[in-house]
């Protein structure tokens, strides 16, 4: 998704990311287990000398979570302050369209790395069955970089969540995202085939839960179903601008070690696969 203006995605452009969600031609297998299915975008070697950062594509089938519930969770920032751990903030700034808003998220990196946050331009879609959730970078006057944290790019990041029954479905989350600074070999493959999958499992674990937690919370609130709920403040698209990865400023992190990651999480592995 290479643009030079800032624009709200339209139907063509969710229809090419449907396409790249389902298509596998051109995407390398890496993992297929356990109702999870992970793949990479292979990397040419003149794009690598450019340094194009890699596409990820990660696929779950779950037995037991509606549609409708997965795509209300993948909304739902006040919810996901309860389940995210590595969240840091998380909130939508200003609205561009009925379905398009600005937001700001900030996360908490594996040790030893910098933490990270992003401004992204995000718009949804739903078509019968089927609901998309796509984003991109931009700069908001409001939200520049930060010198605690480093800022990341979203080339191109989203999810595709398909209805398979009544109280099951598929999620797919594409991934095209620079995380900035100077990272070495083994962080690369951590962060793409190691974390996205793990976030897949956390989001499946957070979704059986929902229900009964926004049953508690404003059980009718859910602005991105109903515009007409929304209060956040309008801006117009001309105030935004494209975040291009070269224009931050380049932070070194190649002389990190890297660490044990003790946070655990084989158990989410467990409970999605015996779930399904």
């Amino acid at each position: 998704m290479a643009l030079e203006a800032v624009q709200i995605p339209d139907d063509t452009a969710f229809l090419s990311f449907k396409h790249q969600c389902e298509s596998t031609e051109g995407w390398s297998s890496k993992y297929s287990k356990g109702g999870m299915e992970v793949w990479m975008q292979p990397t040419s070697h003149d794009a690598k000398a450019a340094g194009v950062v890699h596409k990820i594509k990660c696929k779950i089938t779950i037995k037991d979570v509606a549609a409708e519930t997965m795509y209300d969770v993948l909304h739902d920032n006040d919810y996901r302050k309860k389940w995210d751990v590595s969240v840091i903030d998380s909130h939508d700034i200003a609205r561009l369209t009925v379905n398009a808003d600005v937001g700001y998220y900030s996360w908490k990196c594996p040790k030893p790395l910098k933490n990270r946050d992003v401004v992204t331009l995000r718009s949804w879609l739903i078509m019968d069955n089927e609901y998309m959730i796509i984003n991109y970078s931009v700069k908001h006057p409001d939200y520049m970089p930060r010198k605690d944290l480093v800022r990341a790019v979203s080339l191109l990041a989203g999810y595709l969540v398909k209805s398979t029954g009544e109280k099951s479905c598929t999620l797919t989350y594409l991934a095209q995202v620079d995380p900035k600074g100077s990272l070495p070999k083994w962080v690369v493959n951590k962060s793409s085939q190691y974390l996205a999958p793990k976030v897949l499992m956390k989001i499946c674990k957070a979704c059986r839960k929902y229900p009964d937690w926004k049953a508690k919370n404003n059980p009718h609130l859910k602005p991105w179903l109903n515009p007409e709920q929304n209060t956040l403040p309008t801006i117009h698209i001309s105030m935004l601008s494209i975040q291009h990865a070269d224009s931050l400023e380049h932070i070194d992190e190649s002389g990190l070690k890297e660490v044990k990651d003790d946070r655990g999480g084989d158990s989410d592995e467990d409970e999605v696969n015996s779930k399904n």
